[in-house]
């Protein structure tokens, strides 16, 4: 009887210590937040997207998102590290640990929500059609755009958006690349941010022989992080702090974003 009892006081200690052991592992893993600040550098993830994130000169990246998160970066002590990343791999990209955030004028979307972190939305945004000046006047409603060849970008809320309207439709590397093939003539239309349209296209711009016409969704910006990462909280508490001491209103400006602030 006393070996029972003896058995069983010492089954009850192991299982103990295996749960106790189980509760140091959890207690001691670390925050992605603490991870970030012992490695010194908050890697972004992002891709050429004006006016979001892209270069006047090849060693240094501005925009609403790059100043963003060059704040962020700084109020946690670490230095910031701008990585161009394939869109089509954002998540891989994250969960590899190859960068830390995604900051890039990402929309919201079903999938984003399920594999990332997201913060609150900080932006409006909507996908919205671009073709030639000249050509603007036959193409002003969805159903003048429908027999058209786009280009879109490879995993972007406006390939997503072609998909739902049944366009036919090329997949290329980025948003800006989707210009050149309409520019070229390689393709009819493009889908990209409307953010990005105001930026880019137009009289003054870099595509002064473009021009936006069609808006076909609504959608809004996130930030993602890695999920179940405590850095999405992070940076919410800094977007409001930004926000109401008007940093936020004053990047935005600067930009030409103003108007697509969440207020």
């Amino acid at each position: 009887m006393k070996k029972k009892i003896l058995s069983i006081i010492l089954a009850a200690c192991m299982i103990a210590g295996v749960l106790t052991g189980c509760g140091a592992s959890g207690g001691s893993s670390k925050s992605d937040l603490n991870y970030i600040k012992e490695k010194g550098t908050l890697i972004v993830g992002i891709t050429d997207f004006a006016p979001m994130d892209y270069q006047e000169n090849p060693d240094e990246w501005i925009g609403f998102d790059a100043d963003l998160a060059r704040k962020v970066a700084d109020d946690l002590g670490v230095g910031v590290q701008f990585v161009e990343i394939d869109w089509d791999n954002k998540i891989l990209e994250l969960d590899n640990k190859s960068i830390d955030v995604v900051w890039n004028g990402m929309t919201l979307t079903d999938e984003v929500a399920s594999a990332m972190a997201c913060t609150k939305p900080y932006l409006i945004n909507s996908q919205t059609v671009v073709v030639k000046a000249d050509q603007a006047a036959q193409y002003g409603t969805e159903d003048e755009i429908k027999g058209l060849r786009f280009a879109v970008e490879a995993g972007s809320a406006g390939e997503a958006a072609a998909k739902e309207k049944g366009f036919e439709f090329t997949s290329v590397t980025s948003q800006a690349d989707t210009l050149m093939e309409v520019q070229a003539g390689t393709s009819d239309a493009a889908i990209i941010d409307s953010l990005m349209a105001g930026a880019m296209v137009g009289e003054g711009t870099s595509y002064s022989d473009l021009t936006h016409t069609v808006d076909l969704t609504s959608e809004e910006y996130v930030v993602g992080c890695r999920k179940g990462s405590d850095l999405a909280a992070y940076i919410d508490d800094e977007i409001k702090k930004f926000t109401d001491d008007g940093t936020i209103k004053t990047i935005a400006e600067q930009y030409g974003v103003q108007d697509a602030l969440v207020k």
